[in-house]
């Protein structure tokens, strides 16, 4: 998601939380650094002690990664948290993690890109990695990002199955922001797209916060569009669990984000876009161990889905209907063999009780809600570079309330 919301730093950046307990050197990224030797560096928009949501999504993918490719977060980890989209807040934390002998920093949200793209130059010793951005350099920057409509896609087949259930074709959305941002825009599209292959007559209701997260917002938000749109579903962009808490305190469902929240909504969650970022990370980390030089050649800008693992739904809670679970199998395959993409002029449809759902696949235009084709039917899928930086559209079955 990118770009998070900003969150004042407590206490400034000197009581930054870290996991090292001693400072660190860095090998000078020339050769290869031995696991003995590598240290990680991580700057978060909000705190390492997160139980939910996009930091903790990072965070845990990070600690993951680390173990898979031999390092200890207890002692080779030095995090700076809760840093706001501020740039010189964020050169702050750079410094004081180079300072630590950090090989590699990564950094978690959109607006850390300039202090990022300036620092690269600066250290250009140190591997850079920003999450969700655009900017890169040919020696130590990149970014990186993924497939996230591929499993908003997914939980939109559970909405669409769950308004068949109950009769009310009304779904909710709570989004940081809409067509301003392709990450929002390509989101809530893929979205109504999954419902609409199960609910032709579904509708989504999108009303934006302007803010990457600010859970007042959110839970306003989400009670408006239960109770004045009449929502019977409530799925999310943003950061926190208050939409689905607002779902299972109104007696509705939800579809959350980043992670699992059917602890937060036991009655309501039905299942969640997940990333599985040690994927990424420990890809990325891989290859800065064994070799620096050649991080931006092995590694590069980096953008994976379904297939390689980095994104996906998350365990179908007890609130999904029965058909849910084969449909959503159904589209994974597809995509993940590359036969099928979300953004193309072939559409899926769902049909059949459950033990004998099969899906249908016709050619049908692409056509955004004021009527404009986007794809012809039968037409292949819009590019990356639409998905990632130029959508700005809503596809038929969305209205934005606000």
């Amino acid at each position: 998601m990118k770009k998070l919301f900003s969150m004042l730093v407590a206490a400034a950046l000197a009581v930054t939380s870290v996991f090292a307990m001693a400072g660190c050197s860095a090998n000078g990224g020339k050769s290869e650094n031995k696991a003995s030797d590598f240290k990680v560096g991580a700057i978060y928009i909000n705190s390492q002690n997160d139980t939910s949501g996009y930091t903790y999504a990072h965070h845990h993918g990070i600690t993951e990664a680390m173990k898979q490719v031999g390092l200890d977060p207890a002692k080779d980890l030095y995090i700076v948290d809760n840093v706001p989209e501020d740039d010189e807040k964020v050169k702050q934390a750079i410094d004081q993690l180079a300072g630590n002998g950090c090989n590699i920093i990564f950094g978690i949200s959109f607006g850390y890109l300039n202090a990022f793209d300036e620092k690269a130059k600066e250290y250009p010793d140190i591997i850079f990695s920003h999450a969700t951005g655009y900017l890169s350099n040919d020696k130590n920057f990149n970014n990186y990002f993924g497939r996230i409509y591929q499993a908003r896609y997914l939980a939109g087949i559970a909405a669409g199955y769950k308004s068949l259930a109950t009769g009310n074709n009304n779904l909710g959305y709570v989004s940081a922001w809409g067509t301003e941002y392709a990450e929002t825009c390509s989101g809530i599209n893929a979205f109504a797209m999954g419902a609409l292959s199960v609910n032709p007559d579904a509708e989504v209701f999108v009303y934006e916060i302007s803010t990457w997260g600010d859970q007042e917002k959110e839970r306003q938000a989400a009670e408006l569009l239960i109770d004045t749109y009449g929502c019977g579903v409530i799925a999310q962009h943003c950061d926190s669990a208050q939409p689905q808490i607002v779902a299972n305190e109104k007696g509705v469902f939800g579809c959350g984000y980043n992670s699992d929240m059917t602890k937060e909504a036991p009655n309501a969650h039905l299942t969640a876009p997940v990333w599985n970022w040690d994927a990424y990370y420990a890809t990325a980390m891989k290859a800065a161990m064994e070799n620096p030089d050649t991080f931006m050649t092995t590694v590069g800008n980096y953008y994976e889905g379904l297939n390689a693992g980095l994104v996906d739904v998350s365990a179908l809670s007890a609130n999904c209907e029965p058909e849910t679970k084969e449909a959503i199998e159904l589209a994974k395959d597809l995509m993940k063999s590359g036969k099928w993409d979300v953004f193309s002029g072939v559409k899926l449809t769902f049909s059949g009780a459950a033990g004998s759902v099969a899906v249908a696949q016709s050619d049908a235009a692409l056509v955004a809600n004021d009527g404009t084709e986007i794809v012809a039917a039968g037409g292949a899928s819009v590019d990356d570079g639409v998905i990632q930086g130029s959508m700005n559209y809503y596809v038929e079955g969305v209205t934005q309330v606000n």
